[in-house]
């Protein structure tokens, strides 16, 4: 049985920039505070008119370049996004048909900010069955679209990007994804989402002027549970794989606060320095933030084959999970 090892990496931001500063002149906010409460400084913003599938697509392509294969290539297109450019077709759907992997099907996955890990597990999973052999994971977000400009404990979170994963089956018995654990607890779904705009609460004039089609969020209850949950799982993931923390190189985590990942790396036992942080300039992407973290610090260098690479991330629903693979 085939297992699954990333090819090639890639990602992208849009060129507009939110700093703190100008985050300030919009909302009752305080640029010092956001960074010693979330790390974050800046966050880039999706221009008039781009949407999520064209931030998806950019970095499917460069994904694709990285690894030297061709769209005609790909047998599997998973898109991880709750903001995709219409509640149907799919997201992926759009991007199969901007980069022209027309032998590719394709298809969304809803996790929130563990999107693009479920994503992963997922395609693996059809990479061992051999229903695939190049399969694309894309994690895309436009959340400055879905946040309430006025709720200043949201609104400076969240920023819009786009990465991806190049999936290929492999048969080297000692690279790849060695173990995973997703997770969801469904009686937290009220603490974490965006509750309008679906059969519960159809779109109304009440419901649009009320903000509820807008990011909700617990932000206290959501912090003890990222903190809580996320090395627990990342140690039921290294059990799987029968490694312990000691033995992973680098930490490619979601990035939703830098104070998450500093406790959930301090539980861990594992050094802040095996971490790849970039909240400070991107914000939270959500689904997009992992592949990105992943793309960045491959380009950069620091993943060398055989490297053991612990992958964490949680969301709304609550969903989270971690992913074990050996570079």
């Amino acid at each position: 049985m085939p297992s699954s090892i990333i090819l090639g990496t890639g990602a992208y931001a849009p060129l507009k920039i939110l700093t703190n500063a100008d985050l300030e002149k919009i909302v009752a906010t305080n640029g010092p505070w956001i960074v010693s409460r979330t790390g974050i400084k800046e966050r880039h913003i999706a221009a008039e008119g781009e949407t999520t599938s064209d931030m998806a697509a950019a970095a499917a392509r460069r994904a694709l370049e990285f690894a030297g294969v061709d769209a005609s290539e790909i047998d599997l297109i998973i898109v991880a996004t709750v903001t995709g450019d219409t509640p149907t077709p799919s997201c992926a759907a759009f991007v199969q048909a901007k980069i022209g992997a027309f032998n590719a099907f394709a298809f969304d996955v809803s996790a929130a900010c563990a999107g693009s890990l479920y994503g992963l597990v997922i395609a693996d999973q059809f990479i061992r069955n051999g229903m695939a052999r190049r399969a694309l994971v894309i994690g895309a977000e436009t959340l400055s679209r879905v946040v309430d400009w006025t709720n200043r404990e949201t609104c400076v979170l969240f920023g819009d990007a786009a990465g991806a994963m190049l999936l290929c089956a492999s048969e080297a018995p000692t690279r790849g994804l060695i173990a995973a654990k997703l997770r969801t607890d469904g009686s937290m779904t009220e603490i974490l989402g965006i509750f309008g705009g679906g059969s519960r609460r159809p779109f109304s004039q009440e419901m649009l002027t009320d903000n509820g089609h807008k990011i909700k969020m617990r932000g206290r209850e959501v912090y003890k549970a990222a903190a809580r949950l996320l090395p627990e799982v990342v140690r039921e993931a290294l059990d799987q794989a029968g490694l312990e923390a000691a033995d992973v190189t680098h930490v490619i985590a979601h990035q939703a606060n830098l104070r998450i990942i500093e406790s959930a790396m301090e539980t861990l036992g594992v050094p802040l320095e095996k971490c790849w942080i970039n909240i400070d300039r991107y914000g939270n992407t959500s689904s997009a933030s992992m592949p990105i973290t992943l793309d960045e610090a491959n380009r950069g260098g620091r993943l060398k084959q055989g490297d053991v690479i612990a992958m964490m991330a949680i969301g709304a629903g609550m969903t989270w999970g971690s992913v074990i693979l050996r570079w």
